[in-house]
């Protein structure tokens, strides 16, 4: 957590010189970070704006999390059964290929507006980086280490959380990071169809044009995106030391 904080020595420079160029070119659609501050306050330093993180926030979680259980699930078994990836191989390509924001009309049509309509929209748009990449690794899984777990006669069970997984893993942790950064991505898109959250408030701030709102709420959300990557590295570099111990 230190070094992450030293590596942030950056931040306060480059928030003086945008200071000093937003105040210098007096643009309208650029305020100076000082007025976003103040208006980040006066909208997110209460209780309701509080509810609205936590519910994006949720959201988020909830959708990831199926995504990753789907992902890692479908990935695994496309990566084990050069059969299925045949069969199935065109219709992944065709649907990952797909814009999420384009499937909104079908989830609206099939949940309507509410909490089931923006976790489909996040899973569904976020679980292909997670399958891809599964599929890939547990499709190269060292033919040495599963020749040994044939040998010593391990149940199909075994072999897979003992020996396909941990060999997959660096590639399933490499697609569950990236479909964190883009489940914010899909997390906003879903919630301007919300009536609370984070990106229902950026939508209301664009709509009343409240520029140093919108400002503000851009800047919760890049926030919010670091600290989850943050999270997820700590995670992710204490998982081999966890699999080393639970062997």
């Amino acid at each position: 957590m230190i070094r992450s904080a030293a590596r942030l020595w950056a931040v306060p420079v480059v928030v003086a010189v945008w200071e000093a160029a937003t105040r210098a070119l007096r643009h309208p659609y650029f305020p100076p970070p000082s007025a976003i501050a103040l208006r980040g306050r006066e909208l997110w330093i209460s209780q309701t704006a509080l509810d609205d993180l936590s519910s994006s926030l949720g959201r988020l979680l909830a959708g990831w999390v199926l995504a990753g259980l789907a992902g890692v699930a479908a990935g695994v078994a496309l990566g084990r059964s050069p059969l299925l990836a045949r069969f199935l191989d065109p219709a992944v390509q065709f649907c990952r290929a797909l814009p999420p924001p384009a499937l909104l009309p079908v989830f609206l049509a099939l949940f309507s507006t509410g909490t089931s309509m923006q976790v489909a929209t996040i899973a569904c748009g976020i679980v292909w980086p997670v399958l891809i990449n599964t599929a890939d690794g547990a499709r190269n899984v060292d033919r040495l280490h599963l020749d040994t777990a044939q040998v010593f006669r391990l149940p199909a069970r075994q072999r897979l959380l003992r020996v396909v997984l941990p060999s997959a893993a660096p590639k399933i942790l490499a697609g569950l990071r990236l479909s964190l950064s883009l489940a914010l991505i899909l997390m906003v898109i879903a919630e301007f169809f919300a009536t609370d959250g984070v990106g229902f408030r950026l939508r209301a701030a664009q709509r009343s044009f409240d520029l140093p709102g919108v400002w503000a709420a851009i800047t919760v959300l890049g926030v919010l995106g670091f600290l989850l990557n943050q999270v997820f590295l700590i995670l992710e570099r204490r998982l081999p030391a966890h699999y080393g111990t639970s062997e």
